[in-house]
């Protein structure tokens, strides 16, 4: 085995979906980083083109927008080896009784439907080449009560869960799925909870490393289930969070 080339993605074809955001643009610049062909999706395009990027646009809240994406995307390189599903919405905060179905439609439809509908039509192809890498991005909510934001913590429950069933599904087509469970990252999106100092301070209290995790940190795991590095990791739910959902607080 070649050591310097166990994270290397020279030649692999890579669709990250939600390249947009602060953990989708990380991921997106680190796979072009270690050799990808990567294929940037959003509903709109905020992502700076750049290392070769193609963008696609997508409302992942629609079938047939899905359906365009796929075909637009194999049409680039002629196949995708790599799906990364980034795309996320949080919905409502408050408890979750008061949701709506409008809520319910939109949350599940883009956070894990949408995942699912990508899935089913991307590992088939990958299978019948005999490998292929799927990342779901769930949460560290998926793994805990939460009074906020449950909506959404159902969804990113519902990832973890579709990474263990794919895993299963087409492990003997040599197709692995994983998940990952970020913690508090620095990104756009989570500026308003790194803005509140009391919320701050009750975090890194219960995080043992004491800090908020980078976007960079989040794609160095893409990277590694991507890569041959990751080769023999399936049906996981990997948690980066600097220790958070394992502390007792202290």
């Amino acid at each position: 085995m070649n050591m310097n080339t166990l994270f290397s993605l020279q030649n692999k074809v890579v669709l990250v979906t939600g390249a947009s955001g602060g953990l989708g643009s990380a991921i997106v610049d680190t796979m072009a980083a270690y050799g990808a062909k990567v294929i940037a999706s959003d509903r709109t395009n905020q992502y700076v083109a750049k290392n070769g990027v193609v963008f696609i646009a997508c409302d992942l809240s629609r079938n047939e927008g899905i359906d365009k994406l796929v075909e637009q995307a194999k049409a680039v390189y002629g196949r995708i080896d790599v799906f990364v599903s980034n795309a996320g919405v949080q919905g409502p905060a408050g408890p979750i009784e008061l949701i709506t179905d409008d809520d319910w439609d939109l949350v599940m439809s883009i956070n894990l439907k949408s995942a699912l509908r990508l899935c089913s039509a991307l590992i088939p192809d990958m299978a019948e080449r005999g490998q292929g890498s799927v990342i779901l991005m769930s949460s560290i909510a998926g793994l805990r009560g939460n009074k906020a934001i449950g909506l959404y913590s159902l969804s990113k429950a519902g990832l973890a869960q579709l990474a263990r069933n794919l895993a299963v599904e087409w492990g003997s087509k040599g197709i692995r799925v994983n998940a990952i469970s970020p913690g508090l990252i620095r990104t756009p999106l989570a500026t308003e909870l790194l803005e509140n100092e009391q919320f701050m301070q009750r975090r890194l209290l219960a995080t043992p490393l004491r800090r908020v995790g980078e976007p960079e940190e989040i794609a160095g795991v893409a990277v590694m289930l991507a890569s041959r590095a990751g080769s023999f990791i399936s049906g996981q739910n990997i948690v980066v969070d600097g220790g958070t959902i394992i502390s007792d607080g202290n």
